[in-house]
């Protein structure tokens, strides 16, 4: 005590409700921005997911269910059969033929239009005029309707009157009857569909070489590396990603492959794929709408099949850089 004055003691400020009541102003803040975002996600996502689920996944369901119909087109009426569609389709020599056609075509689209878009790729590498204007030319077929080329290569094709017929005649030699021979057919078909996809396959890998460290390159050349040895000791394998992409999703194309067949050879003589059979048994005469939905499901088994193989065998082969 000092004068006569008793020493008093401050009392603290409260700060903790006021720091309790900021936090909580903090989550609700986060809250309702939260709330917000779903709100925005919902709204911009649903429709577009309805829409996936009605016209994607609803069809596959339904046609599923059509192939174990005996139906036509158009009929008010169906029968229930089963799997009768399919057996008698695995059956019959007809699917030997098809599963046949449909992997000669497969293969040689496929490792055709990635070989070759290869080459393509390597020579339009490389800093000289022109390259862009040579980039747009290879790659304006992919971009051209598949019926409209389709067409166009058929006048080119006719033994009588196309261009191909004229230059053989030239020489002195027979045109080949491409559209009576069923060999010559399904080769003239992977032609044109090689032709108009080999844009694609040549700029993808154009982008995958573009995306090779110059470094990388230069260390291979100072060790010694010719051109050859570089290419396939270094450059193929930093291209595998590339080359995994391609593969994936030239088989699916390739197995879908339509509209050039219906062009050029609409009767399907030695070009009957398992998509233009299940086109023909629907809208070609055979008025056999359920085995047409059952071969629709049958390359979609084979597609997922194909696609789930590669996605668990082949990416381990993968060298992601």
């Amino acid at each position: 005590m000092i004068g006569g004055l008793r020493p008093t003691t401050a009392e603290p400020v409260p700060l903790a409700p006021v720091a309790a009541d900021s936090r909580g102003s903090a989550r609700r803040a986060r809250r309702r921005r939260t709330l917000r975002e779903a709100a925005v996600f919902v709204a911009l996502a649903v429709p577009n997911i309805a829409l996936i689920v009605w016209f994607t996944y609803r069809p596959l369901v339904l046609n599923v269910y059509y192939s174990t119909l005996d139906w036509t087109l158009g009929s008010d009426t169906a029968r229930a059969v089963g799997l009768d569609n399919y057996t008698q389709f695995f059956q019959s020599e007809e699917a030997g033929q098809v599963f046949l056609t449909t992997a000669m075509f497969t293969v040689a689209t496929v490792v055709l239009s990635m070989g070759l878009g290869l080459l393509v790729a390597l020579g339009l590498n490389r800093k000289v005029r022109g390259a862009g204007l040579a980039q747009a030319t290879v790659f304006s077929p992919y971009v051209l309707s598949g019926v409209g080329v389709g067409l166009a290569w058929q006048y080119i094709f006719d033994p009588t009157v196309g261009a191909l017929g004229a230059i053989v005649r030239g020489f002195g030699g027979t045109s080949p009857e491409w559209f009576n021979d069923e060999t010559l057919s399904l080769v003239m078909v992977v032609i044109v569909y090689v032709w108009k996809n080999l844009g694609y396959a040549a700029v993808i890998y154009l982008a995958g070489l573009q995306a090779i460290s110059s470094d990388i390159l230069e260390a291979a050349a100072i060790d010694g590396a010719g051109p050859v040895r570089k290419f396939f000791s270094v450059t193929f394998p930093l291209l595998s990603p590339t080359t995994f992409f391609l593969l994936v999703t030239s088989i699916l194309n390739s197995l879908q492959a339509f509209d050039l067949i219906r062009a050029m050879t609409p009767l399907g003589r030695g070009t009957t794929t398992l998509i233009y059979d299940a086109y023909l048994r629907a809208f070609g005469g055979y008025n056999q709408a359920g085995y047409s939905a059952m071969l629709s499901t049958v390359l979609f088994v084979l597609l997922v099949i194909l696609t789930l193989v590669q996605l668990v065998v082949l990416e381990r082969r993968v060298h992601y850089r």
